[in-house]
């Protein structure tokens, strides 16, 4: 598969060195304080929440943690204010790049980003120029050496719909709605579950190749280390050769 699961094996490998550094926890915590700010904080009722802190649980966050950034988000605890914002724009080639962060000084951000897509040929887009290339949708990593029918074979009714496996990890993907669903039955027959959120995979994608393809990835690399980014999505299709001369 292409650009959305490449990148998420990826990070997915580099997620280990954000959770040792505390960078993985301070993401989880804004996307708990901003889903309940949202939409209350009963997850039973608040959807954005219930995906929220499924990830964070799956990263082992302490209770203690999870139930602070809901009463932050709530108004029970004081805290930083945080606006969401998606910004869209171009990689190498015409790629499609939308960046999901969470700032409390927009101007800041927006012109910190701007200068991370000029730095590896890229440049923002209007609202609206590439979202619509990407569907929002759910994914369950599993860890553990796995095969395609047999998580098929489990997850199917649940509502997966597209399963990806290499390298000892497993990308079980399904329609948002059916996120939990799908997390269960694969706690139901026994897989590790690594992580569970929601993603944005785009309906089409852009083949790259040498220093396209490179510069590609510094830029994902670039916009996700950000201070702000809560996550980047793009619609690159990348070889396998090229990924691995990256790590």
């Amino acid at each position: 598969m292409s650009g959305h699961s490449k990148w998420s094996t990826i990070k997915h490998k580099k997620g280990k060195a954000d959770a040792a550094r505390g960078k993985l926890f301070t993401r989880l915590i804004k996307e708990i304080t901003v889903a309940a700010r949202m939409g209350g904080g009963d997850e039973d009722s608040n959807p954005r929440l219930r995906s929220a802190m499924l990830a964070a649980r799956a990263a082992n966050m302490p209770n203690d943690n999870i139930d602070r950034a809901v009463k932050r988000g709530t108004g029970e605890l004081e805290g930083v204010q945080y606006e969401e914002i998606t910004y869209e724009g171009y990689g190498p080639e015409g790629v499609a790049v939308l960046v999901d962060v969470m700032t409390d000084n927009r101007n800041r951000t927006v012109a910190e980003i701007r200068k991370i897509f000029s730095k590896y040929n890229g440049k923002m887009g209007e609202q609206g120029s590439v979202a619509w290339i990407f569907n929002r949708r759910g994914r369950i990593t599993l860890a553990g050496d796995l095969t395609e029918d047999d998580v098929m074979v489990a997850t199917l009714e649940a509502g997966a719909d597209d399963i990806v496996v290499g390298d000892g990890i497993t990308e079980v993907f399904s329609g948002f709605e059916d996120l939990d669903r799908v997390k269960t039955a694969c706690e139901a027959a026994g897989f590790t579950v690594d992580g569970a959120s929601a993603v944005k995979v785009p309906s089409n994608t852009v083949k790259l190749e040498g220093r396209s393809a490179e510069v590609m990835l510094r830029l994902m690399e670039a916009l996700d280390d950000h201070d702000d980014c809560q996550n980047v999505w793009a619609n690159f299709d990348i070889d396998e050769a090229a990924l691995e001369s990256d790590e």
